[in-house]
C-alpha cells in the first residue's frame, strides 16, 4: 500500500513540477534554454497592444457572428449600426473582411478567421500531463496564439487558499496574479466573480473555459508547458490591459475577471505570442522567465 501511494505521489510530482515555479527556478542553470533573454524591457513585447487588440476583435466578432442565434437578447440592446455588423451577411467593413460566413464551431471559426487553431492534448513531454498543440494551419511569428484565463488578483489581494497545490497561478511583472485553475476553489471563485459582474444580458467575461466546451478557443494558455533543453520555447507571455473602449458585446469572450469588483485599473489579460513560425502538429512551449540585460 505504501509503495502504491508513493508511486502515485511521484507521478503527480513529475507532472506538477513543469508548472511549479520554484522547481523551474532551481533548474534554470541546468536548462538555460528555458530563459528568454532580451537587451531591454521595451524589447520584451513581440506584438504591440494595437496588434493584440486587432486580433482579439477580429476573432471575437467572428465568434459572435457565428453564434448570432443565441445572441438575440444582447443584439437587440445594441445600436442599429452595431446590430447590422453582426446580422448582415454582406457586412465586410473593417477587420471583419474574410470572416467565415454561416455557422461554425468555435475552433473551426478560429481556423477560418486567423488561419490556425489550437487544442488541448496529452503533452509530448513525459509526465507533463496536458499540453496545447497547433492542430491546423500555420502560426506566423508575432501572432497572438492563446490567452491565459483566470481570476485576476492585485498584489494586495488574498490568494492563499486558492494557491495551495495549484500549478496554474501566473505572476505578472507588476506582481498581479492570474489564477488559471479550472477546478476546485479557483473554479468557484471565478464563477462567482463572473456572475457578480454581469450587466443585465451582457456577460462581461467568459466562463466556458472552465468546461470542455470553450466558446473562446484561445483560452487554453494555462495548459502550455514550460520549455526544456530538448524542446525550445516557441511562444512567450505578454501582458495586455483591456482598454475601456473594448466593445461591450465582445467582453463575453474575455476569459478573465477581477477578484474585486471595484478594482481601479484596466482588466489584465495575458496573451501568448509566437516567437517563431509554428507549424501544424507542434506543441506550444513557453518561457516562464525573462532576463533583461
Amino acid at each position: 500500500m505504501f509503495r502504491i501511494v508513493m508511486t502515485r505521489i511521484q507521478d503527480k510530482w513529475k507532472s506538477y513540477r513543469h508548472r511549479f515555479v520554484p522547481w523551474i527556478a532551481l533548474n534554470l542553470r541546468k536548462n538555460e534554454r528555458t530563459i528568454r533573454q532580451v537587451t531591454e524591457r521595451s524589447k520584451d513585447r513581440l506584438a504591440s497592444d494595437e496588434v493584440v487588440l486587432e486580433t482579439l476583435l477580429h476573432l471575437f466578432r467572428a465568434l459572435l457572428r457565428n453564434d448570432v442565434a443565441h445572441q438575440e437578447e444582447v443584439l437587440r440592446l445594441l445600436p442599429a449600426s452595431t446590430q447590422t455588423r453582426y446580422l448582415s451577411p454582406e457586412t465586410t467593413e473593417g477587420p471583419d473582411i474574410g470572416e467565415p460566413k454561416g455557422e461554425h464551431g468555435p475552433i473551426e471559426t478560429m481556423f477560418l478567421t486567423v488561419g490556425f487553431c489550437i487544442e488541448r492534448k496529452p503533452s509530448s513531454l513525459p509526465f507533463a500531463g496536458t499540453g496545447v498543440f497547433v492542430t491546423r494551419g500555420f502560426v506566423p511569428k508575432g501572432a497572438t496564439v492563446a490567452m491565459y484565463p483566470g481570476t485576476i488578483y492585485q498584489a494586495y489581494e488574498p490568494i492563499l487558499f486558492q494557491s495551495i497545490w495549484n500549478p496554474f497561478v501566473f505572476r505578472c511583472i507588476d506582481h498581479v496574479l492570474i489564477d488559471g485553475n479550472d477546478k476546485g476553489i479557483s473554479k468557484i471563485v471565478y464563477r462567482s466573480c463572473s456572475g457578480r459582474d454581469r450587466l443585465g444580458p451582457f456577460r462581461l467575461s467568459d466562463i466556458t473555459w472552465l468546461t470542455a466546451n470553450t466558446e473562446n478557443p484561445l483560452a487554453v494558455g494555462q495548459y502550455v508547458n514550460n520549455c526544456s533543453n530538448e524542446r525550445a520555447a516557441n511562444v512567450c507571455y505578454q501582458e495586455y490591459d483591456v482598454p475601456e473602449a473594448f466593445p461591450l458585446e465582445l467582453r463575453q469572450y474575455l476569459p478573465n475577471v477581477n477578484y474585486r469588483h471595484d478594482t481601479q485599473r484596466p482588466l489584465r489579460c495575458v496573451v501568448l505570442v509566437a516567437l517563431r513560425d509554428i507549424r501544424p502538429g507542434e506543441e506550444l512551449f513557453s518561457n516562464y522567465f525573462t532576463i533583461v540585460h
